[in-house]
């Protein structure tokens, strides 16, 4: 393949990266310019209502969330990629009924999805590379202060639901998002136009009401916050709220319409592990924390750490039907060394007359 030179063609090249991004498995590719202002504007609106809850790191970085410029120098460009993570088909519009499972999000059931995208992505980085000597390139999947979904939107990948979640014609939201910025000036994607509608599904069924309206959420009600994020006392009102929930929440995006059109993976690294597809509560709570470590490394519920892992457990068991199970799994955590979890296993007791 012959070179293409310091003067390039911006258009070819472009042409040429979204080929290159089909072939190394990405579902679309799209360019963003750099101009995030309005999505820097109502981020600042949604921090300063305290929406973030208790994630700092949301409100650090200042203006390098929504100026790309500070963040990385000489970038110009910015090529914004999704990579389904579906290895099942979901539900159609509805919301299964498992009270005695403990429900891992979709996306958390199989490997951490951070090294497949950032491989990919740096692939792709080394083949402009290759083309272009003289550019520089950084890559980023959740690993700094990038308002992705807003490039994305800007890239012409989707457009920013009523769910907060960036939607697609073509693939619902069961995807991951990642970013390669650039010092090469290429030529933008156009945004798409929304397609929402009056529907408000999304809002609709949020088992916490955590939606303040259309495109706006409270963190501080939102499941995936309350049992990733937050490593505290879960508000005792929102405990039966939850449900059997214990590591982030897909009932909005269950719900939509365009999730008809979610494809699935043939990504290895996101087939489910350990049966957390469907493990029981009461197995989950006889977890060690040796157990837990093992059964998590390289996977997305290491975040949340032992601790709070059991303390959601705990919550779900509490919500669960009554059981002889559900109560001795309980019990055996009575005297839990943490104050967290043995304030949410009290709860969990008291809900089964224990």
């Amino acid at each position: 393949m012959e070179k293409i030179p310091v003067h390039y063609d911006p258009a070819a090249l472009a042409a040429q990266i979204r080929q290159w991004g089909l072939e190394l498995g990405f579902q679309q590719l799209g360019i963003s310019g750099l101009d995030l202002q309005d999505h820097g504007r109502h981020l600042q609106h949604w921090l300063d209502r305290g929406f973030h809850g208790d994630m700092a790191w949301m409100a650090t970085h200042g203006e390098k969330r929504w100026r790309p410029e500070l963040l990385v120098e000489g970038v110009q460009s910015i090529i914004s990629v999704r990579f389904d993570y579906l290895v099942e088909p979901p539900p159609r519009r509805h919301v299964p009924h498992e009270p005695e499972t403990g429900v891992v999000s979709r996306y958390a059931r199989g490997r951490d999805y951070h090294k497949t995208l950032r491989k990919r992505l740096q692939q792709l980085a080394d083949r402009i590379q290759a083309q272009v000597a003289d550019s520089g390139h950084r890559v980023f999947v959740d690993s700094g202060p990038v308002l992705e979904r807003a490039v994305a939107q800007q890239a012409g990948l989707g457009w920013i639901g009523k769910n907060t979640m960036l939607m697609n014609r073509e693939g619902g939201s069961f995807f991951f998002l990642g970013e390669l910025f650039t010092t090469l000036a290429l030529p933008p994607d156009a945004p798409v136009s929304a397609h929402c509608g009056s529907c408000t599904a999304c809002l609709d069924i949020c088992p916490t009401q955590a939606f303040t309206g259309p495109y706006e959420l409270d963190a501080r009600r939102c499941i995936s916050y309350l049992t990733i994020e937050y490593s505290g006392s879960i508000p005792p009102e929102l405990r039966p709220l939850i449900g059997n929930r214990i590591f982030g929440c897909d009932d909005c995006q269950l719900v939509c319409p365009w999730n008809r059109y979610a494809k699935l993976s043939a990504e290895a690294d996101f087939r489910p592990r350990h049966g957390l597809e469907a493990a029981k509560l009461w197995e989950l709570m006889a977890w060690t924390e040796a157990e837990f470590l093992r059964k998590t490394e390289g996977s997305p519920l290491r975040r949340t750490g032992y601790d709070s892992f059991l303390r959601n457990v705990a919550v779900g068991l509490g919500n669960a039907p009554a059981s002889a199970e559900a109560v001795s799994a309980l019990e055996a955590r009575r005297g839990h060394e943490s104050e967290v979890v043995r304030e949410h296993v009290v709860w969990a007791l008291g809900r089964h007359g224990a």
